[in-house]
């Protein structure tokens, strides 16, 4: 079976759907506290030092004062899976290229006073020998003419300070991070944009010249405070000769365009389908065009591959109206196969004709895209032909939305896009062993919760209050956080968080309405959720105690009060209410932003724990604030956050 069969528009379990992974209760936190990026760029000096002047152990570099340019290009390859790190690429995914410059320019304008050579980096050079430190320093100087190496002065300054806007320096960098870049340009984990210049010229080192320079170079004192030099060529032309290469980091100083923002509203009801349907989320690979496919998508069955969504003969070229029909309303591709339920046509099945014929239409006014389906990895006996029809025939039936008449319009219309484009349930609605709905539209266990086994995520349940339900927060609240991913009630952290700013930001005014009177409606009569919960936390002299003091105190409050609007009350939080604290134990370890949305500022960030924490350290703190919570959980063991480390972040 490959993905071919998947070849429409959505996602899968995780793409969409309302996972309030960060909600923090009602009530009064402590005074606010002034609010610059410095306060919402903890999710980045919390690894990278306060101002950006590097990690303590030397694998987080310093940042603070390199050329703008640069810290943007590492910022779009990080979103773009041109370079690798998990957890760069999970902090950056969902901010838009604004917020990415925004964090450019700031660190750009930092310039902490460089600390003295270690002592490690002098006992390196002189271990290495005065031959070939002398050799280090002729490639950093001179480079080597005979083996067309450039002098990494050329590119870097004459200090070796970096060139603004785009040359970083390489001075006061640890020898074992040097050797770890390298490594990776030569290997192919680090890219560029072409021409990729530094990887041919790591690929050209031999191993004795690679250490020689990373050695001369980390063992070189930073001259004054470290900036980068000026770009002293005047004009396009001039500015490009006086790079000994063509580089693709010197030709590319504007952004990108997200695939995020590649939908833009009010150009045709297709379009804002394809958007609030949140159709690129599982479409577009990581760096790829938009909705070309490749997007590698886990499930509880292996890994599926999102198809190319283009009107290339790879993808829906060729294919009708009534094609593109039956495959979202019957399951159906184009050849009469069965499509594997990862593609949630099991929600699909809900939207009207007219809504899917004008998504294909749109689909079609895409730039065709030649990329071949990628086979889905599927496990036995997923991987058996035939085995998807019999799934069908157990546990689908194709059915229209079916509008409640003793229910209001906006109820009605909320409904028809929770329960069909919206597809909220492919998250938030429990699943059999054998991956099918528990529920329909609007039963008794639709939105009830789920365990998403595969992306390491809960969903928590929507019809209650001590969960993920709403039905205690005023209208206008619930409209907010569609809008915005905050308001006073809770804010979007994890998954949900780009779920906002890529889909439920484009919403109209009418459906935004719509959905937030469907959604309140979940959880009727149930008030609020704080009541009898523990509203502080004590101190009471244990490890965990001591390790809230350490690491959370700061942001959230002493007490667990929270401090302002930026970091939310843990004390009483309802995250440590649901059936699981994976949720709370992702956070921790993996840290991130919350919902990045255009005309609000930057939103505060998180730093990961999974470093400064172990596996001990995480369950043990996370049970103390359970239990001072009040919420009589079952806690979390080590096991479990050590099994949710090796889970990607996605």
């Amino acid at each position: 079976m490959t993905v071919r069969t998947l070849a429409l528009a959505g996602g899968l379990l995780i793409a969409g759907l309302a996972l309030y992974a960060s909600f923090p209760p009602t009530g009064q936190g402590a005074q606010p506290a002034p609010h610059d990026l410095n306060d919402r760029l903890k999710a980045c000096t919390g690894c990278h030092g306060d101002q950006g002047r590097a990690g303590p152990d030397g694998y987080y570099p310093r940042i603070a004062g390199k050329p703008e340019g640069y810290l943007l290009q590492q910022l779009l390859h990080f979103r773009e899976g041109r370079r690798q790190g998990p957890s760069m690429a999970w902090m950056v995914q969902g901010l838009r290229d604004e917020s990415l410059e925004q964090i450019a320019s700031y660190f750009s304008k930092q310039h902490p006073a460089y600390p003295p050579t270690s002592t490690a980096a002098v006992a390196a050079a002189t271990a290495l020998g005065p031959a070939a430190l002398r050799r280090g320093e002729q490639l950093a100087r001179q480079g080597d003419a005979t083996r067309q190496l450039p002098a990494c002065a050329d590119c870097h300054g004459e200090k070796l300070t970096g060139i603004a806007p785009a040359m970083p320096g390489l001075l006061g960098l640890p020898r074992d991070y040097l050797n770890a870049q390298l490594g990776a340009w030569r290997n192919g984990e680090r890219k560029a944009a072409a021409p990729d210049c530094m990887a041919d010229i790591a690929k050209a080192l031999t191993p004795d010249d690679l250490i020689a320079v990373t050695t001369w170079l980390a063992a070189q004192p930073v001259p004054g405070d470290g900036r980068a030099e000026p770009n002293t060529g005047s004009g396009a032309k001039s500015a490009s000769s006086r790079w000994p290469r063509e580089c693709g980091a010197v030709a590319v100083q504007s952004t990108e365009a997200g695939v995020s923002q590649g939908v833009s509203q009010g150009v045709s009801r297709g379009a804002y389908l394809a958007r609030i349907g949140n159709c690129a989320a599982c479409h577009t690979a990581p760096g790829g065009l938009p909705y070309a496919g490749g997007k590698a998508v886990l499930t509880p069955f292996g890994t599926v591959y999102g198809g190319n969504l283009t009107p290339h003969a790879t993808g829906l070229g060729g294919w009708s109206t009534e094609d593109f029909w039956r495959a979202m309303h019957e399951g159906r591709s184009r050849d009469g196969r069965a499509l594997n339920p990862a593609f949630p046509y099991t929600d699909f099945t809900h939207i009207t004709r007219e809504d899917s014929d004008a998504l294909f239409a749109w689909l079609q006014t895409l730039p065709p895209a030649d990329q071949p389906a990628r086979a889905a990895a599927l496990r036995f006996p997923w991987n058996l032909p035939g085995l998807i029809r019999v799934w069908q025939w157990l546990f689908f039936k194709p059915q229209p939305f079916v509008a409640q008449a003793r229910q209001s319009e906006d109820w009605n219309r909320g409904a028809y896009l929770v329960q069909g484009l919206g597809h909220c349930g492919a998250c938030h609605t429990p699943r059999n062993a054998l991956g099918a709905p528990q529920a329909e539209g609007h039963g008794a266990l639709a939105f009830s919760g789920a365990e998403l086994q595969a992306q390491g995520w809960h969903a928590p349940s929507l019809r209650t209050a001590q969960a993920g339900g709403v039905g205690h927060w005023p209208l206008a609240e619930i409209e907010q956080w569609l809008t915005t991913g905050r308001a006073p009630g809770g804010q979007a952290n994890g998954p949900m968080a780009r779920i906002v700013s890529q889909s439920l930001t484009a919403l109209t005014p009418d459906d935004r309405r719509a959905m937030a009177v469907y959604l309140k409606s979940l959880s009727p009569g149930t008030g609020s959720m704080a009541s009898g919960a523990a509203t502080t936390f004590v101190d009471d002299g244990s490890p965990a105690s001591a390790l809230y003091r350490t690491h959370c105190a700061d942001c959230h409050g002493d007490a667990g009060e929270g401090r302002g609007p930026l970091w939310p009350a843990l004390a009483g939080h309802r995250v440590f209410s649901q059936p699981t604290l994976t949720n709370a134990a992702r956070i921790v370890l993996h840290g991130g932003f919350g919902a990045d949305v255009p005309g609000e500022p930057l939103p505060a960030g998180m730093p990961p724990f999974a470093g400064p924490l172990n596996d001990t350290q995480v369950a043990q703190l996370l049970r103390w604030m359970q239990a001072a919570s009040g919420s009589g959980g079952r806690g979390i063991e080590p096991a479990r956050v050590n099994a949710l480390r090796s889970v990607p972040v996605d």
